[in-house]
């Protein structure tokens, strides 16, 4: 048997990376002060909840294969963008971090070009500089999306059925919207560390600006901060 741990990520502006302000900058500018900061602790809390799993996880570690978002090296190179990622303030970077000191084995998880063709498209969305030409290349974004994830899904998959062998156990982080489960194959059982189809909801309603959604989000923030 081969097992799965499945970490769906809630991505904060640490994790962006160079497009981390002006993310910061549009959501403010979009969902308000207050629900930005709401949402800002909920995600937060969120990762306070999978860093306690993990402290008290009661599974063998060393030897654990993590299976990180965005990770198309391994090695050195791998070890540095960690650290870079801990020095933006990523949670999700810090965890890794822990878990490899206590004997996880970081693995390259992704495709190069995969992941820059669709990094190429959300920057460039960003740094458009009229409005014409940043709806244009939104919308492109918006409708190419889904065949990037698509083939990332498709590439995470096969990588961890390659390299996650029988009786050993894997940990995935990787983007809410992302679908690597059905792809799996059936000898992999996976663990949702938090149900993906929630954290997806509580994305789409905060992203959504209603305010008569407001009570479903907070129970949506609730669970995903509970321990």
């Amino acid at each position: 048997m081969r097992t799965l741990i499945y970490v769906p990520i809630i991505h904060s502006v640490a994790d962006m990376g160079s497009m981390g302000a002006e993310l910061k900058r549009k959501s403010i500018s979009g969902l308000g002060e207050v629900n930005w900061q709401k949402h800002t602790d909920t995600v937060t809390g969120y990762w306070e909840a999978i860093e306690s799993y993990f402290e008290n996880i009661n599974i063998y570690i060393p030897g654990t294969k993590i299976y990180q978002d965005g990770m198309f090296v391994d090695g050195d190179m791998a070890l540095k963008f960690l650290s870079e990622g801990i020095k933006s303030g990523s949670k999700n970077s810090e965890i890794v971090s822990k878990l490899i000191g206590r004997g996880a084995v970081l693995m390259k998880t992704e495709d190069f070009k995969m992941v820059k063709d669709e990094y190429d498209g959300l920057q460039n969305v960003i740094k458009s500089k009229t409005t014409l030409k940043k709806i244009y290349l939104l919308l492109r974004y918006k409708i190419l999306k889904p065949v990037f994830l698509k083939r990332r899904d498709r590439f995470i998959a096969e990588t961890i059925d390659k390299t996650l062998e029988k009786n050993e156990t894997g940990i995935l982080f990787i983007g809410a919207y992302h679908n690597v489960m059905k792809r799996l194959p059936r000898d992999i059982t996976v663990i949702e560390l938090k149900e993906v189809a929630k954290v997806q909801e509580y994305q789409k309603t905060m992203q959504s600006h209603s305010n008569t959604d407001h009570h479903n989000l907070e129970q949506l923030s609730q669970y995903l901060v509970k321990r």
